[in-house]
């Protein structure tokens, strides 16, 4: 049971994380900026950004407290975006690879859509779209690191160990991702068996993920290698995308799942050999 030190702590965050997500519900069921031309749910993300700094100067914590360390910051950068593409390129080649096998495939093709959980909508080649799209992901990034990686991790670390501190936050992160399969429900285009499928699955994914990058923080200081990574993440599967006999991205799902499962693997590993070297100095 949390003792009321503890307690507090997480009230507070989940205080602050229940304003943010009131705001996403908001814009994902009223505002529906994503299925416009903008392409992106971007205004509860700039709220969210101004609620992060907002809460980090009510409770006197510096930048760099939060994770906008400058220290090796464009290196950490980086190495996020490189390590994303390299992952995310292992999985674009099985996908194609899979494809080809059954006499499927076709070529990438560059364009902008935006991303539905099992696929993608829209087809847009005007180099505002790739603008807007880059944009979005720059903000949609600053915002969930700074809030989940950044705050989240400063205030919880001060009653918790890293592990628990992770585990919460990645917890909540996994829930964020929850209105999208609920918005599918409510509009008609999802029954509910799918919905429920969608959602533990998104839920689940989203979570690991974020655990993913609550480690690469720790271990950079900082969160901006996890930045780097989560661009790469979001931004690349609106814009290149494998084109087969049967349709476009018809394997979104598979490719996903082994860039994610192996870049996961793979920060697991490089943590685990990171904590095993600081014990043995």
């Amino acid at each position: 049971m949390l003792d009321k030190k503890n307690k507090r702590v997480f009230l507070l965050v989940l205080a602050i994380y229940l304003i943010c997500f009131g705001f996403r519900i908001f814009e994902y069921f009223v505002l529906r900026t994503d299925r416009t031309w903008v392409g992106e749910a971007v205004v509860h993300k700039i709220i969210g950004i101004l609620i992060l700094f907002i809460s980090a100067g009510i409770l006197h914590f510096s930048a760099a407290e939060i994770g906008f360390s400058k220290e090796r910051a464009v290196v950490n950068l980086g190495k996020g975006l490189a390590f994303g593409i390299c992952t995310f390129a292992v999985a674009y080649t099985v996908e194609c690879l899979i494809i080809n096998s059954l006499g499927n495939f076709e070529c990438l093709k560059l364009y902008v859509s935006t991303y539905a959980i099992d696929k993608n909508l829209g087809h847009n080649t005007s180099l505002v779209f790739f603008l807007i799209c880059i944009v979005g992901n720059i903000i949609n990034v600053l915002m969930e690191e700074g809030v989940f990686r950044g705050l989240f991790n400063k205030i919880l670390s001060q009653k918790y160990s890293f592990v628990v501190s992770a585990l919460i936050a990645s917890a909540l992160f996994g829930f964020w991702h929850i209105v999208g399969p609920v918005r599918n429900y409510f509009d008609g285009s999802t029954s509910m068996a799918g919905t429920v499928a969608s959602a533990i699955m998104l839920v689940f994914t989203s979570a690991l993920v974020g655990f993913k990058f609550a480690l690469l923080t720790k271990m950079t200081g900082s969160i901006f290698m996890g930045m780097g990574d989560h661009f790469v993440n979001n931004t690349i599967v609106n814009i290149l995308h494998v084109v087969s006999k049967n349709g476009e991205d018809q394997m979104m799902t598979v490719r996903v799942a082994v860039a994610q499962s192996l870049s996961f693997i793979l920060v697991l590993i490089w943590f685990a050999i990171r904590s095993r070297q600081r014990r043995t100095i």
